[in-house]
């Protein structure tokens, strides 16, 4: 079987169409995540006031880390769409 360049065309469309869906679902979560840490700090402060600075302060810490995600994610993407490991892999399969 010969390398053509509709097996590689297919594996870049594909690879595309699957770094478009994880950035959606990194986005979906990511608002589902400020969503959930908000409204729980928010539920805390009714409950108790005074406790407000405090968590505040783990709000803001634990979104921050929420927040990398998406960022994380956005960099396995770019991987995947400029440095694509599947045509390798293909070449390599291929030539085998």
């Amino acid at each position: 079987m010969a390398l053509t360049p509709e097996m590689i065309t297919s594996i870049y469309g594909y690879t595309t169409i699957v770094v478009g869906m994880m950035l959606s679902a990194a986005g979906l979560g990511s608002a589902l995540g400020w969503g959930l840490i908000c409204m729980k700090t928010i539920e805390g402060i009714a409950r108790q006031p005074e406790m407000r600075p405090a968590l505040m302060t783990n709000m803001f810490i634990f979104a921050g880390l929420m927040e990398s995600f998406p960022f994380i994610i956005l960099a396995f993407a770019m991987w995947f769409l400029f440095a694509n490991p599947f045509v390798g892999a293909l070449k390599a399969a291929v030539g085998a």
